[in-house]
C-alpha cells in the first residue's frame, strides 16, 4: 500500500465485522511471541467474531478504511464494565478503553495505529472521561512503543496472565 490512499476512520457497519474479524486472526497469528491458535483457540474465534463487541451499548467497533478496503480496526469500549478482559480494568471508574487494534500488513507504517488510537481518545475526550486503559503484550513492542510516545504509562496493577501469556496495562490521564 502506498500513502496516496485516503483512508478515513469510522464506525464499522454489521457487512464489515467478518472482513475485520479476518483482519484480526491474520495480524494476531502472525506476531512474533504471540500465543498461536491452537494454544488459545476461544482468543482467535473472539477475533475472528469482532463484531460481537458492537453488540454492547459502550462499544463501538472503529475502523481505518479506504474506498471498499479495510486496512485496520479497534474495539472502543466507552464504559469500563464492558472491556472484557481479565485483571482490574473492568472496575475502573470513569475511563474508557481499548482493545484489539490490528493493522494490516501492507499498510504498517503509515500512522494508521495512531489513527486509530487517536480516534478512541477523542471519543473518549467527548464522553468526558478521564483516561484511557488499554493492555498490551511483549509480542507487541511497536504498538508499545506508540503508546508510549502518545503519553500512555505502565501501570502495573492492570497486569494480568491470559492462560500463563503475561499482558501489561497502560493508562493515559485525558
Amino acid at each position: 500500500m502506498n500513502s496516496e490512499y485516503n483512508v478515513e476512520i469510522a464506525i464499522a457497519t454489521p457487512d464489515m465485522y467478518a472482513e475485520i474479524g479476518q483482519l484480526m486472526v491474520n495480524v494476531y497469528a502472525n506476531l512474533d511471541g504471540f500465543p498461536a491458535q491452537e494454544e488459545q483457540p476461544n482468543y482467535y474465534e473472539m477475533l475472528a467474531n469482532i463484531g460481537d463487541f458492537a453488540n454492547k451499548e459502550s462499544v463501538d467497533l472503529l475502523v481505518a478504511q479506504s474506498e471498499d478496503k479495510i486496512f485496520g480496526a479497534v474495539v472502543y469500549i466507552g464504559d469500563m464494565k464492558d472491556y472484557g478482559s481479565g485483571g482490574t480494568a473492568t472496575r475502573v471508574k470513569d475511563a474508557a478503553g481499548f482493545r484489539l487494534l490490528a493493522v494490516s500488513k501492507e499498510a504498517r507504517g503509515l500512522g494508521l495505529g495512531r489513527k486509530l488510537t487517536i480516534a478512541c481518545i477523542e471519543k473518549a475526550k467527548m464522553q468526558g472521561l478521564q483516561e484511557m486503559i488499554i493492555h498490551t503484550t511483549e509480542a507487541m513492542r511497536v504498538a508499545w512503543g506508540m503508546y508510549e510516545k502518545m503519553g500512555f504509562e505502565r501501570s502495573e496493577d492492570l497486569d494480568f496472565l491470559q492462560r500463563g501469556f503475561p499482558v501489561f496495562g497502560f493508562r493515559l490521564k485525558l
